[in-house]
């Protein structure tokens, strides 16, 4: 359907603007000449953005709509981004990030919500697969951005270049969409007011195990980020120039987990899924933090914990849509923004291991993450949500 094509569509922009940095990493942060703990703390300066916009999405979302917001949300985005090729010290690099992820956050709350709407409207889950769009899209952004620094393409020049490709892609996705996205009919609930015998403690209590889960998720694309290229030097020995492919095996597996994703929760349910993906983060943990100068082993162990990961954030922000008392949009906004501690965390506990033990230690918490997801997926149970494939479907 085209709606479907269309949020997918801005879901692969979207992934594909920030991934088109990441690769450069290990080289910025060579020529800003910056320690592991500060370069953790540096990075973590998009998670801190991505926190203080909080209030943002939500009103924004309710009074422009989830695709306007998304499509306009994208050119600071996009600016912010390239800005930091520009960088020539460690505190302009973090300015840059914090003003990324300030207007990514906002823009992947209004994709969301619109990719929610889209799946409510068509009937059949399919958010998992626009986040496996999503992964594709960071796919294609870490492939060309590696390709561009391995061939000494000046980054100023590549992160202009696909910040303008990507605004023109998530403006065609937009348009695409139409009237699919439009705020569905309004209850007490959708007003963001608790309804009848759900009270806001009920509410809470339903949040939190969602946002661990969620956080979870959050860490192994975190580590994706902004340690997976460091690893492929540091633990994998790759040359610095070529180290984005360990980024882009993260992603890519994500990407193939969250395209199978859907026929998975479809047949099984979200719960053994992503039981399934929690043991998968914690073998592949095991794998990189017991790699030794050998790229294949890491290479694995990293593309186990992307696909282990694949489903978590999709099922988290479906079963997020639909909390007691709140609207889709408070509701996708409240986990979104709770889930992104998890972001602003583990950088800097990663960096500050790294720093003390090194960075497979620092590594090691994915073994945490994975062991976390399989006790809580139980969480993710919601038989009554017809479109989000919560109970098996023989």
């Amino acid at each position: 359907m085209r709606a479907v094509s269309g949020a997918g569509l801005m879901f692969a922009s979207n992934g594909a603007i920030f991934a088109a940095l990441l690769p450069w990493y290990p080289l910025v942060a060579d020529r800003l000449e910056l320690t592991p703990i500060q370069f953790g703390f540096i990075v973590a300066s998009y998670a801190a953005g991505a926190i203080a916009s909080s209030a943002v999405p939500a009103p924004l979302i309710a009074r422009f709509g989830p695709v306007r917001v998304a499509v306009v949300g994208t050119v600071p985005l996009a600016l912010a981004i390239a800005s930091a090729g520009w960088a020539t010290a460690g505190w302009m690099f973090a300015l840059c990030l914090f003003l990324a992820g300030f207007c990514d956050a906002v823009v992947d709350v209004a994709q969301n919500v619109a990719g929610i709407r889209v799946q409510d409207a068509v009937r059949r889950p399919v958010l998992s697969s626009m986040h496996a769009l999503w992964s594709l899209g960071g796919v294609a952004g870490g492939v060309l951005a590696t390709a561009a620094a391995a061939s000494g393409v000046d980054i100023r020049v590549f992160l202009a270049v696909a910040g303008l490709l990507c605004i023109g892609l998530v403006a065609t996705g937009g348009r695409m969409i139409g009237g699919f996205a439009q705020e569905p009919p309004r209850t007490a609930a959708a007003d963001g007011h608790p309804a009848v015998g759900a009270p806001w403690r009920i509410v809470a209590r339903a949040v939190l195990p969602l946002v661990v889960i969620a956080i979870c998720g959050a860490m192994v694309e975190d580590v994706a980020n902004n340690w997976a290229a460091m690893a492929g030097v540091e633990i994998g020995g790759l040359i610095p120039q070529v180290a984005g492919i360990a980024y882009t095996v993260v992603i890519g597996s994500q990407c193939i987990g969250r395209f199978t994703g859907d026929l998975l929760i479809h047949r099984f349910g979200r719960v053994p899924v992503a039981r399934l993906g929690g043991a998968s983060i914690a073998i592949g943990a095991i794998l990189v933090v017991t790699t030794v100068d050998h790229p294949a082993t890491l290479l694995l162990g990293l593309a186990l914990a992307g696909y282990g990961s694949a489903t978590l954030i999709p099922s988290v922000l479906g079963a997020a849509a639909k909390l007691p008392g709140v609207s889709e949009g408070a509701g996708v906004t409240l986990v979104s923004w709770l889930m992104r501690v998890g972001f602003l965390l583990t950088s800097p506990v990663i960096g500050s291991i790294t720093g003390i033990a090194g960075l497979r230690w620092g590594l090691g918490i994915l073994i945490l993450v994975g062991t976390v997801t399989v006790f809580l997926a139980g969480a993710l149970r919601a038989p009554d949500d017809s479109a989000g494939g919560d109970a098996p479907r023989g």
